[in-house]
C-alpha cells in the first residue's frame, strides 16, 4: 500500500503535465501565438494607456493638453523638435531601393521620417500603418497619431494587435504576423513594457516655467507695470497738486513725451517737479536669468545644443559648426537609427533582408569627419585599394585585375 500510495502521485503529476502541454499546444494553434513566448516572458501587470503621460509637477495630463500648452505655445520647444525632425526628414538614405522609395514618398502630405521623429520626441511612440494593394504588395507607409493607439497583448504580455480609435470608431491592426498591418517604434521607457517615453514630459517643468516668464513679461507691457520713471512733486511746503493740475500734467506727458515719436525729447520741469528714473531690481534681473536657464534646459531635454537656438550665454562649443556636428552625432543619427531599423524590420515580410540607413557620406554636417577618415585611410600604405574602399564604406571592390594588389592612396 505504501509503495502504491507513493507511486500514485507521480503518475498523476505526469498526466497533469501532459494535459497542460496539450492545452498549451491547442491554445497556440487557435490563437496563433508563437511557441516559447508564454515561458520566456512573464505576464504583465496592469498598465496605463498611451493617452496619458506625466505632466508638469507630476500631475497627470492628457497628451493633447501637453502638446497645446507646452509645445504649440513655446518657441524653444517647437524649434528644438522641428530642428531634429526636419534634419532627419531631409537626410539622404541608403538601403533597399524599393524601401527607400516608400520611405521618402509622401503619404497624405506627411513626410514619414520627419513625422516619426517628432512623434518619438514628443510622445515616445510612433506607429506606421503598412498599406497594401489588392495583390498584397506594400504600396504606402503612413504615420498614425500615437495618442490614438493602444496595445492589445496576449496572455504572455506580447503585443499581437493595436487598436486605433478616433471618437467612437476604432480599427484593429494586426502586428503579430509575418506581414503585419502596423509597425510600432518606441523610445526606451524603464517602467513600461508596451509604451515608450518621450522628451515632452521630462521638459514639461522647464517649458511651463518659460511660458510663465513670457506671460509675466507680457502682463508688464499690457499693464504698464514697469514705467521708465516717475515725476515727483516736491515743492518744499508739503502742499499737493490739485486735481486740475494733476490732469493737465498727465495730458501734457501723454501728448509731448509718450510714444516712439517723442523718444529722447528733453523734459522741462518747474514748480517743484523732479524726474526720478526707475530701473530693474535684482529680483527682476534674477527672473530674466531664470527664463534663460529654462530655455537652455528645454533645449537640453530635446538634445539640441543651446547655441543652435540662439540662446545667450552658451559658449560650450567652439563655433556653430561644432555644435551642428554634435547635434547630428548625439541626437539626429541615434534617432534615425531607431526609426530606420524599426521600419526595415517591420517590412521583412515584403522585402527579405531589407536594409535602411542614413548615407553618412552625403550629410554636409559630417563632411569634415568624412574628410578626416579619407585622409587617415589614404595615409596607410599597408592597405590594398580594396581594403581602403571597404574602410570608407565603398563595399563594391574594383573589377578583377584593376588595382587589386596596388597600395597607396584611394584612386591614386
Amino acid at each position: 500500500m505504501r509503495e502504491g500510495s507513493e507511486k500514485a502521485p507521480s503518475r498523476t503529476r505526469e498526466e497533469s503535465e501532459t494535459g497542460r502541454a496539450k492545452k498549451q499546444e491547442i491554445s497556440m494553434k487557435l490563437f496563433g501565438r508563437k511557441a516559447g513566448r508564454d515561458e520566456s516572458r512573464p505576464a504583465l501587470e496592469a498598465r496605463r494607456t498611451s493617452r496619458f503621460v506625466e505632466g508638469a509637477g507630476g500631475v497627470p495630463a492628457s497628451y493633447q493638453e501637453q502638446v497645446r500648452a507646452l509645445y504649440l505655445r513655446n518657441a524653444v520647444a517647437q524649434r528644438s523638435v522641428r530642428m531634429i525632425a526636419d534634419a532627419l526628414g531631409e537626410a539622404p538614405l541608403d538601403g533597399t531601393p524599393e524601401l527607400v522609395r516608400l520611405v521618402q514618398a509622401r503619404s497624405g502630405g506627411q513626410a514619414l521620417t520627419a513625422t516619426l521623429a517628432a512623434q518619438l520626441l514628443l510622445h515616445g511612440n510612433a506607429y506606421v500603418q503598412l498599406l497594401t494593394d489588392a495583390q498584397g504588395r506594400l504600396v504606402e507607409l503612413f504615420a498614425l497619431r500615437p495618442e490614438r493607439v493602444t496595445v492589445e497583448a496576449d496572455a504572455g504580455g506580447w503585443p499581437v494587435a493595436y487598436r486605433y480609435g478616433v471618437g467612437t470608431q476604432s480599427v484593429r491592426l494586426v502586428a503579430d504576423d509575418p506581414r503585419p498591418q502596423i509597425v510600432h517604434i518606441k523610445a526606451f521607457h524603464p517602467l513600461d513594457d508596451h509604451y515608450g517615453l518621450g522628451c515632452l514630459g521630462a521638459a514639461a517643468g522647464a517649458i511651463a516655467l518659460h511660458n510663465a516668464a513670457a506671460a509675466w513679461n507680457t502682463a508688464l507691457l499690457d499693464n504698464a507695470a514697469r514705467p521708465s520713471g516717475a515725476l515727483v512733486y516736491d515743492p518744499g511746503d508739503g502742499s499737493a497738486l490739485s486735481g486740475e493740475q494733476f490732469a493737465r500734467l498727465r495730458d501734457e506727458l501723454d501728448a509731448s513725451f509718450a510714444g516712439a515719436r517723442n523718444a529722447g525729447r528733453p523734459m522741462l520741469l518747474e514748480g517743484g517737479l523732479k524726474w526720478q528714473a526707475l530701473s530693474l531690481t535684482p529680483a527682476d534681473l534674477d527672473f530674466a536669468e531664470m527664463k534663460a536657464a529654462a530655455a537652455r534646459e528645454i533645449a537640453c531635454g530635446f538634445g539640441v545644443p543651446p547655441m543652435l537656438l540662439g540662446l545667450p550665454g552658451d559658449a560650450t562649443y567652439a563655433n556653430y559648426k561644432e555644435a551642428n556636428r554634435a547635434l547630428w552625432r548625439q541626437a539626429i543619427l541615434p534617432l534615425a537609427g531607431t526609426i530606420l531599423a524599426g521600419l526595415a524590420q517591420g517590412v521583412e515580410g515584403w522585402f527579405a533582408g531589407a536594409t535602411l540607413g542614413v548615407a553618412l557620406d552625403r550629410v554636409p554636417a559630417l563632411a569634415e569627419d568624412r574628410e578626416r577618415l579619407w585622409a587617415q585611410v589614404s595615409a596607410a600604405p599597408f592597405l590594398t585599394r580594396d581594403e581602403q574602399r571597404a574602410m570608407v564604406g565603398l563595399a563594391n571592390p574594383l573589377p578583377p585585375g584593376e588595382g587589386e594588389a596596388q597600395r597607396g592612396a584611394i584612386g591614386g
